[in-house]
């Protein structure tokens, strides 16, 4: 059992000034991260949608996506807060398959985690430049928020990591929205225990440093489904679910209890047209009870410039998933507006 190193990666300051922000796009954070924390905090009530392809697999096309969002953010700014998923590390649940930009920026090339952190940096930095937007990734490696920590205005916990103890004390840092996924047993007590531990105080091990937090207050549930023991996806996001949720939220001392729905992955079975029917039941939910309009902030939907999915091969269609399904372009726009009119 050997470990081989490959290579020495630079540290995330160093990283930063190679490519840095331009005060016009700290100043545009800055403004971003004030009207999406004063939604979670209740100050807002605008309704959010995390939106984008299942993994950013292309830079062009990832940002084509990113800048229509961007137009669309002037028409539908009064109801909604458009936040583009721009998801470089990619969750494998085997470890086999397409891991994300992070590790592979040329997607049908070896591994080259140096071009990649770069790749991601450069991706995420033009895309706030072309759409006006800031976006979000998922921490699947704690240590390597670092290199994007001046970037993103909400970062995610996933299914896998949401258990782990350095992904819970890494959140516990960050000073924005954090959002914990329910394990992929679809358990709600791990999730809400995820997020307690986030809200806290920690001190541990960072980066070869010994660290203190503070807690984050913007630390929320995502669900997303779970799957049994026997492998059968069993969705979380009806009514009764969210009640549930609701109900146990109550029961525990955590500040600003918020939830967003992930309507693809197990809600969906992976059905990615699906999840136009579960933002519509989620929206009447939500419409229906007072308590689940306050509690549910969002939808976080699987969307990229064509429909459906792909193997990575040499004829690949532009701006079509390489991992999981996606709605297509003209049903994004089509759903993002039918959510305006509803929420």
């Amino acid at each position: 059992m050997t470990m081989i190193l490959n290579s020495p990666l630079p540290a995330p300051e160093e990283l930063k000034r190679a490519y840095p922000l331009t005060e016009e796009l700290r100043a545009l954070k800055q403004r971003r991260d004030q009207e999406i924390r004063d939604v979670f905090t209740g100050k807002n009530e605008k309704f959010i949608v995390l939106v984008g392809p299942c993994s950013a697999d292309n830079e062009d096309s990832v940002c084509e996506y990113v800048s229509r969002l961007g137009k669309l953010k002037e028409e539908l700014s009064d109801k909604l807060l458009l936040i583009p998923r721009i998801y470089t590390n990619k969750p494998r649940t085997t470890g086999e398959g397409y891991k994300g930009m992070l590790h592979q920026p040329s997607p049908d090339k070896a591994p080259d985690l140096l071009h990649g952190i770069i790749a991601i940096r450069k991706m995420h930095i033009r895309a706030m430049q072309e759409s006006g937007l800031t976006s979000a990734d998922e921490m699947l490696y704690p240590e390597n928020r670092s290199y994007l920590d001046d970037l993103l205005s909400y970062e995610a916990v996933g299914a896998r990591s949401v258990e782990n103890q350095q992904h819970r004390l890494t959140a516990s840092s960050m000073d924005i929205p954090v959002g914990m996924k329910n394990p992929t047993s679809g358990d709600f007590s791990v999730m809400l225990n995820s997020v307690q531990a986030a809200q806290s105080g920690h001190r541990f091990l960072y980066r070869g440093c010994d660290v203190s937090t503070c807690g984050n207050d913007l630390a929320h549930v995502i669900l997303r489904g779970g799957v049994d023991k026997y492998g059968t996806c069993i969705p979380n996001y009806h009514y009764e679910d969210l009640v549930r949720l609701s109900e146990m939220y109550q029961k525990r001392d955590l500040k600003n209890p918020a939830a967003i729905i992930d309507v693809n992955h197990s809600n969906s079975n992976k059905k990615f047209k699906e999840q136009i029917r579960i933002a519509g039941e989620v929206l009447h939910s939500r419409k229906y009870n007072t308590d689940l309009k306050k509690l549910i902030k969002g939808f976080m939907i699987e969307s990229y410039l064509v429909e459906g999915n792909q193997p990575i091969c040499a004829d690949r269609v532009y701006g079509k998933s390489i991992t999981d399904p996606c709605l297509g372009w003209e049903d994004t726009r089509d759903l993002l507006y039918t959510i305006a009119e509803q929420c």
